[in-house]
Formats: structure tokens, C-alpha cells, sequence
């Protein structure tokens, strides 16, 4: 059974487990001002408030309902824009009111649900980021923006560790949230096998599988892994369950890979990073899987895990073996990410796609490299959208070691950079498009991270004299 707070209710249900949180709320409950939109995750007109107990503290973020396998909901405080109305309008849904924020009003309840969850969010992002992942197609936006800005200075009001209490005794949020932490503490954790389709935050096969997971057994995999980081033996040990925002948020990580935190707006939307897993990333085994392709570049390990607790540790350029297939037995899953604590490299990342925000990637890639007195100590370059699989680059990356920084160096490289690669035409561009791509952007790593040593000048010059038009490709 699935037992659950939805706004002031607690619900126990024999439902489906792979049928999706909205058509729950929608059909059998009747909050029907959760919209479904696209059922992709890109529209944001589905998006609701997940609480959660994280070390006996209550935590909200936003995600989106449509890719929410009910199974998920298990312990949770689901919050939609019902459960988030008082007497009078909240000062969110009055921002949205004074700012002209809505037209037809079909998204406005996700975008009000959404900014509710930046007030209650611990970050101190920009109130417009949390809308990363909403979509409105009547007001151009603006208006909205304008009413982000009102919940800025709202955020401003409120210490932190203290939101939910500030925020209920301000009349911000329902009297009913004060009593939603003892509530889940009663609500028993029912820890599952691992007898049936193991799913995290289920953004990806959701899509694709939706109508044939729905009678499926499920198991949750918060049950076997945790989201945890700490230090142990020179490594950073990340929770495999950890998802991307919590990830790239997490205080360790941002002081021993501060360079990550400029690259998180490239990744999908808020929404779908407060869902998606590290491990999920990794076993999808896209190509073009951006957070594989950062981790590649990081020299990264995984510790897999078989059901009778045997562990094996495997580099993750070893992990992917062709397209969609992996390493990862069937009686395994990926437990734990080790990145070394000691790793001092410059690190940059790069993606090319048909918009800049919220796209897959034609080409992405990135590179981790040390240099100690012009001399290139160690460096780990990879490469997605050239390859069947998220591509580590380890001739490109043998032949520099050791070398010179310098201009030549560059330019002995990309001859080998080439040989490496085998990329396809495809929707999102043509082989010789994406052969170009890399060199351009192999490129652009280094006078990112080295302004000093390289002039744009000089790299253009280096693209302009290696064609990509010789015979070999």
C-alpha cells in the first residue's frame, strides 16, 4: 500500500504503482488545477510540491507530476495549488496577480506552485531559475519575470532553516503545514525488494515507457541508496541517489569542484533536476548524457553492488560498453560515485545545441587538466554526441599528457582527436557538423581556462588550417 499526504489528506491507496502522480491527483482525487500538458516534463503545467524528511528535517522542491510514478509518492507531502490557497491570495498568487502574470491561466497554477517552492527552498538562487522548467505561451514572460521579482524580495523576509515557520505565522502558507512533519514520522518507511523495475526519478523512462510501466511492480531505489556525501579515504563518496540539484548544491562538492556550479543552468530544468538521479544519468548511458560527460572528465569511479551486498568498484570510462549498454550485472546497481578529494585541476564544460537551455546536446564535452609550469601534468577529455556511448577520450587524453601548452601541441592533437571519434548523422546534426563541433569546442576549453596563454586569434587560425575535409573522414 501507498500512504502519503496529499495537501491536508493522508491517503492509502492499492493504486497502480506505475501510474503517474497526476493522473491520481486529476482522477481520483479531482484537483484538477494540476494540469497535464505535455506528459514530458517540459511544460511545467503538472508541477507540484514534494516534501520530505531529510535527517528529521522537512525539505520541499518542486517537481513534475507527470513523471512522478505514484510508487514515489510513498512518505511524501505532495503539495498542489489547492493545497497551498487561504482566505485570501497568497503572496505569490498576488505577485502573479499585480504583475499581469496570466492570461488564459492554464499555467499559471504550476508557475505558482513553483515559485511557492523557491520561498520554500533553501538556496538563494534568483526566483526566475526555479521557473526554469514552466512554460507559458500567452504572456510573453515579462510579466512574469516581474512577479519572480516581487518573490525575490519576498525570500528576502525569511531566515534560513526557518521558511515553513515563517511563512505559516506570516499567513503565507495553510495552518495544516505546521503538522506535516510529525504526520510523515508516523507514515511507515516500507522498505521494498528488489524484485521488480528499480526506478529513481524516473524522467527518462517515464517518457518512454509510461503506458507499459504502469502495471508494473516498482522498487524504490531511496530504498538501497542513499543520497549522501562525505569524505572517506581521499575520495568524495557521493550517494548514487543523490539528484542533480542536491548534487551540484551539496557543500562538498562545491568546495572541492567549485568550477561545476556555472554549468547547472545547462542541465535540464529545476523541476526535472530535483527529480533526476546521478545514478539514473549514468545507467540511461545516452551519448549525449551531460552529467556523465562532467564525470568522465572528473576521473570518476563507480561502486556497484550486487543483492547480496558484494561490492566491485569499475571506472566509469569502463562502464559503457555500446550504445545503451553498460557494465552494471543484472543483479546490480550503482551504490556510490567516488571523485577524487584531491584533485586540483582547471575545469570547464561545453554543449552546443539548438537552444541553450533546456536541449539535448548535438556535441557536449568536457575537459579536466592540470598544468604545472606549461607542462600538462594530467588531463581527462571527453566527449558526447561522436560516439555510441558517453565518449572518455583516452588517446586524445594520452597524447597530451606530458606536452607542452602550447599552440603546437594543440594542433598536433586534433588529428588524433578525430581518429577517435565515429559520430552519425542524426536530427540534431551531420557527422562532418558534429567532427567540426569538437575541434571548435576542444578548443574554446582552452581559452576558457587558459585566457592568459591563448588568444582567440590563434585557435581560429588552427581551425582554419585543419580542414575537416581530408579524405580520412
Amino acid at each position: 500500500m501507498i500512504k502519503f499526504i496529499l495537501n491536508n489528506q493522508t491517503i492509502k491507496t492499492e493504486k497502480e504503482e506505475g501510474s503517474s502522480l497526476l493522473d491520481f491527483i486529476r482522477t481520483e482525487m479531482h484537483l484538477t488545477a494540476t494540469k497535464i500538458g505535455c506528459r514530458e516534463g517540459d511544460c511545467g503545467a503538472c508541477t507540484v510540491l514534494e516534501g520530505r524528511l531529510v535527517d528529521g528535517v522537512l525539505t520541499y522542491k518542486s517537481i513534475v507530476s507527470c513523471l512522478t510514478p505514484l510508487a514515489n509518492a510513498h512518505a511524501k507531502h505532495i503539495v498542489t495549488v489547492e493545497g497551498l490557497n487561504l482566505d485570501d491570495l497568497s503572496p505569490v498568487q498576488n505577485a502573479m496577480s499585480e504583475s499581469s502574470a496570466t492570461q488564459c491561466g492554464f499555467c499559471t497554477p504550476g508557475f505558482v506552485v513553483a515559485l511557492t517552492g523557491h520561498l520554500l527552498s533553501s538556496h538563494n538562487s534568483a526566483a526566475v531559475n526555479s521557473l526554469s522548467g514552466n512554460i507559458c505561451r500567452c504572456t510573453g514572460y515579462k510579466s512574469i519575470e516581474k512577479a519572480a521579482g516581487k518573490v525575490d524580495e519576498l525570500k528576502q523576509n525569511l531566515l534560513f532553516g526557518s521558511e515553513i515557520e515563517q511563512m505559516i505565522k506570516e499567513g503565507w502558507l495553510p495552518d495544516y503545514f505546521s503538522g506535516i512533519k510529525n504526520r510523515l514520522v508516523e507514515i511507515e518507511a516500507i522498505m521494498t525488494d528488489m524484485d521488480g523495475i528499480l526506478i529513481s526519478g524516473g524522467t527518462d523512462i517515464m517518457v518512454q515507457q509510461a503506458d507499459g510501466l504502469r502495471h508494473k511492480k516498482f522498487v524504490r531505489a531511496g530504498d538501497f541508496i542513499t543520497d549522501n556525501v562525505t569524505e572517506e579515504n581521499g575520495n568524495i563518496k557521493i550517494g548514487a541517489g543523490i539528484t542533480i540539484n542536491d548534487f551540484f548544491r551539496n557543500r562538498l562538492i562545491m568546495e572541492h569542484l567549485p568550477q561545476l556550479s556555472e554549468f547547472l543552468p545547462l542541465i535540464a530544468s529545476e523541476q526535472i533536476r530535483n527529480m533526476g538521479t546521478l545514478a539514473g544519468n549514468i545507467v540511461n548511458a545516452s551519448p549525449i548524457g551531460d552529467i556523465s560527460i562532467m564525470l568522465l572528465a572528473f576521473n570518476s569511479s563507480l561502486v556497484l553492488e550486487n543483492k547480496d551486498s558484494r561490492q566491485r568498484q569499475l571506472a566509469l570510462k569502463d562502464f559503457f560498453v555500446s550504445y545503451k549498454k553498460t557494465r552494471l550485472k543484472p543483479d546490480e546497481i550503482i551504490k556510490h560515485i567516488l571523485i577524487s578529494a584531491d584533485m586540483d585541476m582547471n575545469f570547464n564544460f561545453e554543449k552546443v545545441s539548438k537552444r541553450t537551455y533546456l536541449d539535448i546536446a548535438s556535441v557536449n564535452t568536457s575537459l579536466g587538466i592540470t598544468v604545472d609550469n606549461k607542462l600538462i601534468k594530467e588531463v581527462y577529455f571527453s566527449a558526447g554526441g561522436v560516439a555510441a556511448v558517453p565518449k572518455f577520450m583516452l588517446q586524445s587524453s594520452g597524447f597530451l599528457k606530458g606536452k607542452e601548452l602550447s599552440i603546437p601541441t594543440l594542433e598536433s592533437v586534433l588529428p588524433v582527436i578525430q581518429s577517435e571519434i565515429s559520430p552519425i548523422s542524426d536530427i540534431r546534426g551531420g557527422s562532418i557538423y558534429k567532427r567540426l563541433l569538437l575541434r571548435q569546442l576542444f578548443l574554446q576549453h582552452f581559452l576558457k581556462l587558459f585566457p592568459d596563454e591563448f588568444e582567440q586569434k590563434d585557435l581560429l587560425n588552427i581551425m582554419i588550417t585543419n580542414s575537416l575535409h581530408d579524405e580520412k573522414y
